[in-house]
């Protein structure tokens, strides 16, 4: 009985009762598949849509992302080899043109033979480098600087460009702690310019009378004089003051014979040109108001000095040179800072013959 619906559902497809029956098994089958593809979803955590490939894509998909990353490490590698192989030309161009342009004896020279151009000593660097960097590094170290060490990396474990290569970083720290201390000294000096008591025409003049005297006080008018004289005694409030600043003005005169004696006694010896003198012929000439301020220009110049170079004998350098505040302190441009610094000292190489010539 129950065999027989089925039958005649099968056999007569247009009645009433199959039109009837078959929306509710389409609806139902699709609400079915609907379940079956969402529990797929959790599962499979992958919702295949138009332009997306499906699960059964996954595999190529990771085969594809593996040859991409490989593919774009081997990209960075070569990059960056690229770089370093620039990196080093830009060092080896930098240390051949650095030793070139230096007085170092590139090549033994008989007395008459014409000084070598910079192109000769160039080829002669590069060959000795190219041929016999070992010697090269020998020869050379006391020139070449720390990032010039970048050249020779294919000779690491080298007993001799070991030693030589840590005799170049020495040298290095050694130019940056003299660096560090010419910045705090150039931080200090502007501070105590700033500050005015230091750089005062007294204190100069306390500290060298001589200097003092040649390039300011003796082309100074009897009014000047007077007045510079009165401002002195104005500052003494006491008794006591009025004494220390007799006191000192001995003491100045007293310093400024002892030098003037020793000056002339080195003229002497050495019979110098007067006119190098900046006192020759002084009682002839008499300087204008703008060559005035020229020689105190130059005078407060050579004070400046004589302060960075470490001469001021009565000053504690220890104030400055240990000083870590002056580390944070704003340093005028390269170009100003120069005036006061010479570029580095001359550095001695020993007379040499490259292997070159001895072969």
């Amino acid at each position: 009985m129950d065999g027989e619906p089925c039958a005649r559902l099968a056999q007569a497809p247009e009645t009433q009762d199959v039109q009837e029956v078959a929306p509710l098994i389409s609806d139902s089958s699709t609400g079915a598949v609907a379940q079956q593809d969402d529990t797929r979803v959790d599962e499979m955590l992958v919702i295949p849509t138009e332009g997306q490939a499906a699960p059964a894509d996954a595999g190529e998909q990771s085969q594809l992302a593996a040859l991409a990353s490989a593919a774009a490490i081997r990209v960075s590698r070569e990059r960056s080899e690229l770089l370093q192989e620039d990196a080093i030309d830009a060092s080896l161009d930098s240390m051949f043109h650095a030793i070139s342009s230096s007085k170092a004896v590139i090549k033994s020279q008989q007395k008459d033979e014409p000084d070598l151009l910079y192109d000769q000593k160039l080829a002669i660097v590069k060959e000795l480098f190219f041929c016999k960097p070992v010697v090269f590094l020998e020869r050379f170290h006391k020139i070449i600087r720390e990032d010039h060490l970048l050249c020779f990396r294919h000779l690491a474990g080298n007993y001799e460009v070991t030693f030589y290569c840590n005799e170049v970083r020495k040298s290095s720290m050694k130019k940056r702690a003299r660096t560090n201390v010419r910045n705090k000294r150039y931080a200090a000096l502007q501070q105590m310019i700033k500050d005015g008591e230091y750089f005062s025409d007294e204190q100069m003049r306390t500290r060298d009378p001589l200097l003092y005297e040649q390039y300011i006080r003796q082309y100074m008018t009897n009014e000047e004089l007077l007045v510079q004289s009165s401002r002195n005694l104005g500052t003494a409030m006491t008794l006591t003051d009025l004494l220390m600043s007799t006191y000192q003005e001995k003491i100045v005169q007293q310093r400024l014979q002892w030098q003037q004696e020793r000056e002339d006694a080195c003229e002497e010896e050495e019979d110098e040109d007067e006119e190098d003198s900046p006192v020759s012929n002084a009682e002839d000439w008499v300087p204008s108001d703008d060559e005035k301020s020229m020689l105190r220009d130059e005078f407060i110049s050579r004070m400046h000095q004589r302060f960075l170079d470490g001469e001021d004998r009565d000053f504690d350098y220890s104030t400055v040179d240990d000083n870590p505040e002056f580390d944070n302190l704003d340093i005028v441009n390269r170009d100003e800072e120069e005036r006061y610094f010479d570029e580095e000292e001359p550095v001695e190489i020993e007379d040499m013959e490259t292997e070159l010539d001895r072969e």
